[in-house]
């Protein structure tokens, strides 16, 4: 348990650090290597939706107008910066920091989870996604947009080293992939797309409806 406190705390403190550039950082790779991720994430959001690591909130723009929104994120930093996102925009959404791997909200409350480019950075992806399906109802809807190790063996081996250095620098991982941790949390696949030489991957899974 220690490790993982540790973990979290240092991940706690990259994101304070880099809130300020966070978003003009991440535009460059939205746009030559996540384009559309974002919105087709959204798309396939109902209901409740609970966003995990919101981050800025560059997903606010994109939500459907009939959904309504919870955001939960580590980093006030952050939180901060999408709550000035969600002012200027008019979008009424409720912005909480907490901890992915230990959700404060109670079982069966969401229709959809969203995650977006953050599970590579949080310490226990297992946890996160197993909290993830906890809060969601019984036929609710998980969907997840992630860098993963590459299907072709040239880039993964770059992604590897780029790891030696990015997991110590700031807990950030190039080579997991989430679909496999999905579906030992049982969850069933609607969706999965690998795109960009397999390096990013699209999910929509769905909590079995009770019985």
């Amino acid at each position: 348990m220690k490790i993982k406190e540790d973990a979290t705390a240092k991940a706690l403190r990259v994101w304070e650090k880099s809130a300020p550039g966070y978003d003009k950082q991440i535009a460059f790779f939205e746009k030559v290597w996540f384009g559309g991720g974002r919105e087709w994430l959204t798309a396939r959001a109902h209901g409740r939706v609970l966003e995990v690591a919101i981050g800025t909130g560059r997903n606010l723009p994109l939500y459907p107008a009939d959904v309504t929104i919870t955001g939960i994120e580590l980093s006030p930093a952050m939180l901060a910066i999408a709550r000035q996102r969600a002012a200027d925009l008019g979008v009424d959404v409720d912005l909480r920091t907490g901890d992915a791997q230990a959700l404060p909200f109670d079982d069966q409350t969401f229709d959809t989870v969203v995650c977006a480019l953050s599970l590579c950075t949080i310490p226990d992806p297992a946890a996160a996604i197993s909290e993830m399906r906890r809060v969601l109802m019984p036929g609710g809807r998980l969907l997840l947009l992630d860098h993963i190790g590459s299907s072709w063996p040239p880039i993964r081996a770059a992604q590897w080293l780029l790891e030696r250095v990015t997991i110590r620098a700031a807990g950030e991982h190039f080579t997991r992939r989430q679909l496999p941790l999905v579906r030992s949390a049982g969850f069933d696949i609607v969706e999965a797309q690998r795109l960009k030489a397999g390096s990013i991957e699209r999910i929509f899974a769905r909590k079995p409806a009770a019985v």
